[in-house]
């Protein structure tokens, strides 16, 4: 089959020049496995989500490539000195950040086109921060302390000497949503690396050819030996099996809904692999009595449509004081209606597209019931064509323990909820199976961080501060994960613990 057209010609100069693939290639992007570029018969078509046109065709991988890639990762944590080469980790996470910065001009723009990113998220959370995490890592390993001296203990009439020595974990199964795909991938991808893990990552059906993407950049660009780095597409659930149920597995890290992380934890359970997963949220945004409204309902109005809602840690509930509720809705509609979508490469665009017309049918069915409940619709609620696109949408009178207040939205729809003093904001906020991130706004700074110590919620703005950065750890309490990713706790999530003793007499040539 002959390679569609794009929608952006930009698309083509990435494949000539990250992919190194011959013309006549029936796919965009090729799998990585264990050190190879190879493609498959079957291949399926990647959507632009602004147009609905064909961006590419990914190489469609199914249970055989599965294998061959957990083989390849297991043979090359087995066998070579990857997992123990602190300074070989180092150069080659250099050389990745090297190539991505090199690479990021093309990456940007199959980002806009597949993702529905717009230009100016790409100079964020879409591209360049991703980018910077792999900066952190490969900065932080040669500094990093693998061994933790404990001391000598006496016991039964000797002196012991003790240490913690920090090993990499082994094979890793990455499976990544949609959403984010270069943060996402960026994410477990760098720490699992500096830890010594080898890694299969999954891309996500709806934008396979971004993280096909970074995986020739690996095989071409990087010292990375074969097989430490594995990079399956498919649109076939027998690939999501395998990497979890694999006993070649040794952990399994995924970002994406509640549900489907429930039974990966629940397949992982089988061979008792170490999970950890970055889930749902609905989150709140708390404005007190105090706050400055104005500048508030800017950053929940603005904060909830960047990426069309497509965020887990988005503040999708809005709680305000009754007293102050129609002041404060008003502020919200006004912004709303200043927000432009459309073309997401054009730099004045605020707002992309849904990933796909199904999840717009969903966000648009979430909103209709709420509507029949009972809740009002102050603006939105529609679909914007061409396109996945939906207006961004505002709903009052929201009973908390609805499903439009309960379940997460994926879309551009805020609910408003009033509260009718701290206390009851902190109780709204915390009635909810999700615990991933929020917000509160107030005058009084100590006020304000009273209130945000009281959320069950792994990450917090106080004011309108930003907690997120390749050096802060980052998930969530509750249903919305286990572990952290970022960070120093992102690097020690892929780290096992052992142990070790010698008498002290023969301590000195113990502990390297």
């Amino acid at each position: 089959m002959p390679v569609q057209d794009t929608a952006d010609t930009a698309l083509g100069t990435a494949s000539a020049t990250i992919a190194d693939a011959a013309p006549e290639s029936p796919v965009d992007r090729r799998l990585l496995i264990d050190g190879r570029l190879v493609t498959t018969d079957p291949t399926f078509p990647s959507i632009n989500p602004a147009t609905g046109a064909v961006v590419g065709r990914a190489p469609d991988a199914g249970a055989e490539q599965a294998e061959a890639a957990i083989a390849a990762a297991r043979r090359a944590f087995d066998t070579t000195s990857w997992s123990t080469d602190v300074a070989l980790r180092a150069r080659c996470l250099d050389q990745l950040h090297r190539a991505l910065v090199d690479h990021a001009e093309e990456l940007r723009e199959l980002t806009i086109a597949e993702v529905g990113a717009t230009r100016a998220l790409t100079q964020g959370a879409q591209l360049d921060d991703p980018i910077k995490i792999v900066r952190f890592y490969a900065d932080l390993l040669p500094a990093y302390q693998f061994s933790e001296d404990l001391g000598e203990v006496e016991s039964r009439g000797m002196r012991h000497h003790r240490w913690v020595e920090k090993e990499a974990a082994g094979v890793v199964g990455a499976i990544i949503a949609y959403n984010y795909p270069n943060q996402l991938a960026l994410a477990k991808l760098a720490p699992a690396l500096a830890a010594g893990c080898t890694v299969v990552l999954k891309g996500a059906p709806d934008t396979p050819l971004i993280t096909l993407a970074l995986g020739e950049l690996i095989a071409n660009h990087t010292d990375i030996p074969p097989g430490v780095v594995n990079v399956l597409a498919s649109s076939d659930a027998s690939v999501g099996v395998a990497l979890t149920t694999s006993p070649d597995v040794d952990v399994v890290t995924f970002t994406g809904s509640t549900a489907v992380g429930r039974r990966i934890m629940a397949a992982a359970s089988e061979t008792v692999k170490r999970v950890f997963l970055e889930l749902g949220g609905k989150s709140a945004v708390i404005m007190l009595d105090d706050a400055d409204f104005a500048g508030a309902a800017m950053f929940a109005a603005f904060s909830m449509v960047t990426h069309a809602g497509q965020g887990c840690a988005l503040t999708s509930r809005l709680l305000v004081p009754k007293s102050h509720h129609d002041e404060i809705v008003e502020l919200i509609a006004q912004n709303f209606a200043k927000v432009r979508h459309g073309d997401p490469a054009d730099p004045k665009t605020f707002m992309g597209p849904l990933i796909n017309e199904s999840q717009r049918d969903k966000v648009d069915g979430m909103v209709r019931r709420a509507v029949a409940a009972g809740a009002t619709l102050v603006t939105g609620g529609k679909r914007l064509d061409p396109g996945y696109f939906y207006a961004p949408t505002l709903l009052t009178n929201v009973d908390p323990d609805s499903e439009i207040a309960q379940e997460e939205v994926f879309g551009p729809v805020l609910v408003v909820i009033g509260f009718d003093d701290d206390d009851d904001a902190v109780r709204i906020a915390n009635n909810s199976i999700y615990g991933l991130a929020g917000a509160v706004f107030s005058r009084d700074q100590d006020r304000a961080l009273a209130v945000a110590r009281r959320i069950r919620a792994g990450s917090f703005s106080v004011n309108g501060g930003n907690y997120f950065g390749a050096d802060s750890p980052f998930g969530g309490f509750k249903q919305s994960g286990i572990g952290r990713e970022m960070g120093v706790a992102g690097l020690e999530e892929f780290l096992e613990r052992k142990t070790i003793a010698v008498p002290a007499v023969a301590a000195a040539g113990g502990q390297g």
